[in-house]
């Protein structure tokens, strides 16, 4: 997702960039008129439609579907892990308690249930790391998916050509957009569409 927050910036010092040489390259082989002719031609030609990223979390089916299948796998995994540890902390009270009261007729017999205890715990260590990496790749496919979405979405939105850019304005990456240069609400719209034809 951040990559495609700098896109927008990047099409925005590109569509500059294809400015600049217009009006330079022009400058050098026309008459004042006729650079004046061409900046205008150039700057009618260049539409820039953006959509603010935040609304498509929050609006977005897909997205909202997403949010909360991954909030129900976190606690699933807290839940476990927090039930490994009680156990844990359980077994390893146990053990001093019956250290104090010398219940183990040995000092191996001692150092097996310590073992164990501390096999627990290197278990419950792995056990939260496979956990953890299985909610990042979950996540990580959601989020290609979402970009899969929106990028399939925006290139039959566009097939017209109708616009030359369509960025994304995340917090304050893009200062100001014009109010009809907003297309958020139609590519939203269009995503739930095809979201519920999946579905």
């Amino acid at each position: 997702m951040k990559t495609f927050g700098k896109f927008g910036v990047a099409a925005i010092a590109a569509a500059a960039l294809v400015l600049g040489s217009c009006n330079n390259g022009t400058q050098k082989n026309a008459a004042p008129a006729q650079t004046e002719t061409a900046t205008a031609a150039a700057n009618s030609e260049l539409k820039i439609g953006y959509i603010v990223y935040d609304s498509i979390f929050t609006q977005y089916e897909f997205c909202k579907e997403s949010k909360a299948a991954l909030e129900k796998k976190l606690q699933n995994i807290q839940a476990t892990v927090t039930k490994k540890e009680k156990a844990l902390q359980a077994a390893a009270a146990k053990f001093e308690q019956d250290v104090r009261s010398n219940k183990y007729t040995s000092q191996q017999q001692a150092q097996s249930v310590q073992a164990g205890i501390e096999k627990q715990a290197y278990d419950l260590q792995i056990l939260k790391e496979n956990l953890m990496n299985s909610y990042a790749k979950e996540e990580e496919k959601l989020n290609k998916q979402l970009q899969e979405d929106i990028d399939s979405f925006i290139k039959k939105y566009n097939k017209d050509g109708k616009y030359t850019y369509i960025i994304t304005k995340m917090g304050d990456n893009i200062l100001y957009g014009a109010p009809q240069l907003n297309i958020t609400a139609e590519v939203i719209e269009g995503l739930n569409k095809a979201h519920k034809a999946k579905k």
